[in-house]
């Protein structure tokens, strides 16, 4: 829902062969972007120019018309389209208006028809809430091929979305091609079977699953969501989710309590008790990594992990009980919370700045660190209230891989009930926060976890319609969810699931899954009842 609209009486602007593009400097890159997708899926050439209604494109920078980097003015009247944005990305988001102004068709990569091409008299002015507004996909359970990441960028793009989280590794497979450790890929980025449905299930897929991102892919994945605005933080686990590592690099696990040259990439869900050895050895190795990845991504947020990381192995290891000493530290928990600082400090040297799950509270936060805050409120309520950056994705609220709806035809089902509704009335920004704390939630973020998602099919069931309902309560200002207009939204709704037929999304249909969709037979793990709201 944008800020402001004021449609402009019944009349309609026609687009047509001589309908021109100006693009004023700067806007180049929206300029590109509206040739090859709406020209694609219209047919119209849209040549340089100022003649036949032309659409105008132009940045107003921040101040001169109250525009923000992100915020944008859409006026579409008799004589032509003006489309200003106080930045680059606000006037790529104005376009993204346009494209739904156009209709359904304006999704699709051919025109089904001539035309016409109308739009509405309409001016729009509007801006986002948030300046996170994140998707976070974990490709190491489920490998998503690159074009399929491709594709999620510009489902992100559609939907306003800016934040791109990548979670590349973790026990089940190591995803990004590391030149300095090449048994990363070679051993890391492949299990020999899956377990398939929950972990509790009997039933197993037995042939080998597996992929990585050369790091030329990984080049084209961040360029791609460069032109579509978005910012790609990669995730590297540490010190726990790293059973994929451990197995290519045995040397990196607690070689003083296990064998871990016995150990494979682990084909099951659930929490691995193997984690790294907090050895100088491991640090280094991964400074190694670190210094990979930051030449990939250009973003200022490198996702570190640091959840879930059972202390069994260091309670056992001697080796890590004399770290301990050494250190000077209270107990493992301090041993996690030295690992996270080190990186802290090792990334803020080089400009960037350390986000991880709000486990990383765990026996103190490091000083620069930024939280994803998971298991609830209460990690960013606590990281806020101590002048920590905070981006709230509680699982009861913005896990998409919890199920849509009760009973047994959800496939696989995961967790709470998390309807549409129960997405759209979401609220980012926890009342015990006062206004200055406020200000440390950079925004918001919506989580696709993919142990049971085994193909892309899968993951949009899960994603949509939901993330159309969390790309508003990220950019939109609303009322408090009590007073949201549900029904409005569904009506709008009713109009963007023929966008999301256009795009070839797999959504889950209001009425439920199609037969094709569902999963019988295959255990999940319901939670019944409300979640907490902690």
């Amino acid at each position: 829902m944008p800020g402001q609209v004021t449609t402009e009486g019944s009349g309609f602007l026609e687009l047509g062969p001589a309908t021109g593009l100006a693009a004023a400097a700067g806007t180049e890159r929206t300029a590109r972007w509206l040739r090859g997708t709406l020209g694609a899926a219209t047919g119209l050439p849209l040549p340089p120019g100022r003649g036949g209604n032309a659409i105008h494109l132009s940045l107003r920078p921040t101040g001169t018309e109250g525009l923000g980097e992100e915020g944008y003015r859409l006026a579409v009247t008799p004589d032509g389209v003006d489309l200003a944005g106080g930045g680059p990305a606000g006037l790529f988001w104005g376009a993204q208006t346009l494209r739904q102004l156009l209709g359904p068709h304006a999704y699709r990569r051919a025109p089904l028809s001539a035309g016409p091409w109308r739009l509405p008299l309409v001016h729009v002015e509007d801006a986002p809430r948030f300046r996170w507004r994140g998707l976070m996909l974990d490709v190491a359970r489920h490998f998503m091929p690159k074009e399929g990441v491709l594709r999620y960028l510009d489902l992100m793009a559609a939907h306003k979305l800016n934040v791109f989280h990548f979670h590349l590794t973790d026990d089940q497979g190591w995803r990004i091609e590391i030149r300095k450790y090449p048994r990363l890929t070679e051993v890391g980025s492949w299990r020999a079977r899956t377990k398939f449905g929950h972990r509790a299930s009997p039933l197993w897929d037995e042939k080998p699953h597996g992929g990585y991102y050369t790091q030329d892919d990984i080049r084209e994945i961040v360029a791609y969501a460069a032109e579509r605005h978005i910012t790609v933080v990669p995730e590297i686990d540490v010190p726990g989710h790293s059973q994929a590592a451990i197995a290519a690099y045995p040397e990196l696990g607690n070689t003083d309590v296990i064998d871990t040259t016995a150990l494979s990439v682990w084909d099951n869900w659930g929490i691995s008790p193997n984690v790294l050895a907090p050895t100088d050895n491991t640090l280094r190795f991964y400074e190694g990594v670190f210094e990979e990845v930051l030449d990939l991504f250009p973003s200022e947020f490198v996702h570190v992990g640091g959840d879930e990381c059972p202390k069994d192995q260091w309670k056992a290891s001697p080796a890590a009980r004399a770290r301990i000493v050494e250190l000077g530290l209270e107990d493992e928990n301090g041993l996690q919370s030295w690992f996270i600082a080190h990186f802290d400090k090792w990334l803020s040297a080089r400009g960037r700045r350390l986000v991880g799950w709000d486990e990383i509270l765990e026996g103190g936060l490091a000083p620069g660190a930024t939280v994803s805050s998971w298991r609830g409120y209460a990690g960013g309520i606590a990281a806020a209230r101590a002048g920590h950056d905070v981006v709230m994705c509680p699982e009861q609220q913005v896990y998409l891989d919890h199920r849509q709806a009760p009973g047994d035809e959800e496939p696989v089902p995961i967790g709470f009930v998390r309807t549409l509704e129960d997405v759209y009335r979401f609220e980012p920004v926890p009342p015990q926060l006062d206004g200055e704390q406020a200000r440390h939630v950079l925004g918001t973020q919506a989580n696709l976890w993919t142990e049971v998602m085994e193909d892309h099919a899968r993951v949009d069931y899960q994603a949509f319609p939901r993330l159309a309902a969390f790309a508003e309560v990220a950019w939109s200002v609303l009322p408090a969810p009590a007073e949201r207009d549900f029904a409005a939204f569904e009506r709008r709704m009713a109009a963007h699931y023929r966008r999301l037929d256009a795009l070839g999304v797999a959504y889950r249909p209001p009425t439920g899954p199609r037969p094709w969709q569902r999963r019988p037979g295959v255990l999940g793990r319901p939670i019944d009842g409300p979640p907490p709201n902690r």
